[in-house]
C-alpha cells in the first residue's frame, strides 16, 4: 500500500495566527485539491494529521472543524479524489499529550488505524512540528515552502538536513507520483 500523510493548515489550505476556524474561512492554496487528486488516483492513500489547538482554547467546536473537514473532503470528491482519513490534536501545548506534533502521536494512531508500518511513508509538512513528529515516527518528511514552510526551510536548515523541499503540495505530489 502507498501512504502519504499531509499536514492541513499551510498544506492544504491557508494558514491563519488567528486559527481557521469556519468552512467559510476555510481556503485551498492553489493546486492543492488537484494534488490530493493527482496523489489518490495514483494509487496513494492520503491522510491528513493536523494539530487544531484551537479546540483546546475554545476558539472553534467539534462541529465547526468537522465542518471543515466536510468541505475539504467533498472538493476533494468533486476532483476525483478521496482523503482516507483525517487525524487531528485537539490539545494545546500544556496538555502535554502524545498526539500533538512534534510528538508521533497522530503518526502512531494513522498506522495502527490502517495497520501499517510508517517507516519511510513521505509525510509533508511545512513546520518544524510536522518535520519532528515524521521523523520520530519513522516516516519521510517533506517540507513544502507554502504557509511556513519558507520560514521553516530558512530559520531551521541546519536540522532540516537532507529533506526533500518543494514549492507546494502540487510539486511535491508529482515528485512522488
Amino acid at each position: 500500500m502507498k501512504l502519504v500523510v499531509l499536514d492541513r493548515d499551510g498544506v492544504i489550505n491557508e494558514d491563519s495566527p488567528d486559527h481557521i476556524r469556519s468552512p467559510k474561512a476555510w481556503r485551498p492554496l492553489p493546486g492543492s485539491l488537484e494534488a490530493i487528486a493527482r496523489l489518490s488516483q495514483s494509487g496513494y492513500r492520503v491522510v491528513v494529521a493536523s494539530n487544531q489547538s484551537g479546540i483546546g482554547r475554545g476558539l472553534f467546536n467539534y462541529d465547526e472543524l468537522f465542518g471543515i473537514h466536510e468541505k475539504l473532503q467533498r472538493l476533494v470528491g468533486e476532483l476525483g479524489g478521496r482523503i482516507d482519513g483525517i487525524f487531528f490534536c485537539p490539545h494545546v501545548d500544556a496538555d502535554q499529550c502524545e498526539c500533538r506534533k512534534p510528538a508521533p502521536g497522530l503518526f502512531r494512531e494513522i498506522g495502527r488505524r490502517l495497520q501499517v508500518d510508517l517507516s519511510g511513508v513521505p509525510a509533508i509538512g511545512d513546520s518544524r512540528r510536522d518535520l519532528a513528529a515524521a521523523r520520530a515516527a519513522g516516516a519521510q518528511p517533506i517540507l513544502v515552502r507554502t504557509g511556513n514552510g519558507a520560514s521553516t526551510e530558512r530559520d531551521y536548515q541546519a536540522e532540516i538536513g537532507d529533506i526533500d523541499i518543494y514549492d507546494d503540495l502540487a510539486s511535491a505530489a508529482n515528485a512522488l507520483i
